[in-house]
């Protein structure tokens, strides 16, 4: 059975003790009941994975000490996912921690011209980040950035030092265009990519015209129409599968 695996900010070296933070020991302490001597597993979220032993089982502040340090290199390959905010936060939610569980490594809100929520708790989306990273047993927290406005985005995409070198770049729209080519036929998985998925409205006439000049490929999802968020995992689960 696998050991229980919990986040910290910081990561020790072998043989360090750590203190845990309340959150964590609590949980540990008294939800799972752990005790001196059993093993844990701690992430930084940034591919150090480490193994622990309990010293101090406290529900307040747990001690272990480092038995084994491990750090998974980050896929070269990246996948990057930027989605207009939606009216409802607990629909956003759900989109990233299913884009975080498929291990979608960049993730982008968008403000679009049709988008109707401007309010975003950052805070609050990397909770689910990190709850839905240990879920599914990874030890790379996706990058989630601060919202922007589509046409920042278009212009500023591939300037970061984690988006660097060549990107496959797609747009998912409802707009009526024959041109529009079937995703998954489009995907190449030996390349890093990026797709744009837009509000409950759609991307406006101006934003996917835009798109297309810097060189966006439009795609279709699908021969129905999916919710925003429906439409943000379908095109996660292409990208990374």
């Amino acid at each position: 059975m696998p050991l229980p695996i919990f986040f910290t900010d910081s990561i020790g070296s072998l043989h360090e003790t750590l203190v845990l933070n309340e959150d964590t020991s609590k949980h540990l302490a008294q939800v799972l009941r752990m005790r001196e001597g059993e093993l844990v597993q701690l992430t930084d979220g940034k591919g150090n994975l480490v193994t622990a032993q309990i010293t101090d089982a406290h529900k307040k502040r747990t001690t272990v000490k480092i038995t084994r340090a491990d750090n998974i290199a980050s896929p070269a390959r990246k996948t990057a996912i930027a989605i207009s905010l939606l009216k409802n936060a607990n629909r956003f939610e759900w989109f990233l921690e299913k884009a975080t569980e498929l291990g979608i490594q960049i993730i982008i809100p968008l403000l679009c011209e049709h988008t109707e929520r401007q309010h975003f708790r950052f805070d609050r989306m990397q909770a689910v980040l990190v709850s839905a990273m240990l879920q599914s047993q990874q030890t790379w927290l996706p990058e989630l950035h601060e919202p922007v406005t589509f046409e920042k985005m278009i212009e500023s995409f591939g300037k970061g030092e984690a988006m660097r070198g060549p990107f496959q770049k797609f747009i998912a729209h409802c707009a009526e265009d024959g041109d529009k080519k079937n995703f998954r036929q489009q995907v190449d998985h030996s390349m890093s990519g990026i797709i744009l998925i837009g509000p409950e409205g759609d991307f406006s006439t101006d934003e996917i015209a835009l798109a297309l000049q810097q060189g966006y490929i439009p795609v279709s999802l699908g021969d129905t129409r999916l919710r925003a968020e429906t439409a943000g995992m379908a095109a996660a689960t292409i990208l990374q599968i």
